[in-house]
């Protein structure tokens, strides 16, 4: 199987990358089942780059619905190390405007059912998770982003509801009490899967909508979100653009060793088909037979 290195999980309306050369597309099995799509693997800015539409290709799946685990999964075993996340968001302050770009830097998880681990079934192991974006492929997001003359802000707290629907009017202002500054459906359980797989995860965070909170906007509609969403692909794409050279070779931010101190039960009490069923992820760390 072709390796990328870079991988790119497409958001809301994201459905390919533009300049890709040298194409191939992989049909993936993984033992949590199928992602999203075929993955689609090219050459951008001279580097392997393999791409996933979260929502699959005519956006048919909603957020609570991506088979998060298998994405991951598939784009580990094809040798990615780093994943650039694009994430549709709504605003919860003043300052990030509809179009405006985020690069978060925390995360508040509100999910409900989904599944958010790899490990269990015999196995525990438990991920440091207090810098839940890779501050090295972030600040990288961030310079790519500016280059495109978008308007960008460095930092911020996403809180990531289950949706599909959007907020009440109470739980906006909740989420404003909290402080977060961005609110989205899909950057969870896609953060923490991420780091169980030791690969470098930050969101490129686009702002469709003031949420419901704000008093003068009109309150926010599908129709309204689709609209700025067709806006923010294109910034989307030049900043992948600018984004993929500026990737450096070495990671020097920690992710890569995630699991070196989380594993917490004995290794020859791990059950044998879990080892193999996550070879890909603790390959490093347990011997097989």
């Amino acid at each position: 199987m072709a390796e990328a290195t870079i991988g790119v999980i497409g958001g809301s309306g994201l459905y390919e990358i533009e300049g890709l050369t040298d194409i191939e597309e992989h049909d993936i099995s993984t033992p949590f089942g199928k992602p999203s799509d075929p993955i689609v693997v090219g050459t951008l800015e001279g580097k392997r780059v393999a791409f996933l539409p979260r929502h699959g290709r005519g956006h048919r799946i909603l957020p609570g619905e991506v088979n998060v685990r298998a994405n991951i999964y598939a784009l580990k075993s094809m040798g990615v190390e780093r994943i650039i996340a694009v994430n549709a968001c709504g605003s919860m302050i003043e300052e990030i405007a509809p179009s405006d770009i985020v690069i978060p830097d925390q995360i508040i998880d509100r999910t409900k059912g989904r599944a958010s681990t790899f490990f269990g079934n015999g196995l525990a192991v438990h991920v440091s998770f207090a810098e839940p974006f890779c501050p090295q492929l972030s600040t990288v997001l961030y310079e790519a982003a500016k280059k495109t003359g978008a308007k960008v802000h460095m930092g911020g707290t996403y809180v990531c509801i289950e949706g599909p629907r959007f907020s009440t009017k109470a739980e906006s202002k909740m989420h404003r009490s909290w402080g977060v500054d961005i609110i989205g459906m899909t950057a969870m359980p896609e953060a923490v899967l991420a780091r169980e797989a030791e690969i470098c995860y930050a969101s490129l965070a686009l702002s469709t909508d003031y949420d419901v909170w704000h008093e003068t906007e009109a309150t926010v509609t599908a129709d309204m979100v689709v609209q700025t969403v067709l806006k923010n692909v294109e910034t989307a794409k030049k900043t992948i653009k600018e984004a993929v050279p500026l990737v450096p070779t070495d990671r020097a931010c920690g992710c890569e060793s995630a699991l070196s101190v989380a594993i917490q039960t004995a290794r020859d009490r791990i059950p044998g088909r879990v080892k193999r069923e996550l070879a890909p992820l603790l390959g490093k760390y347990l011997e097989y037979r």
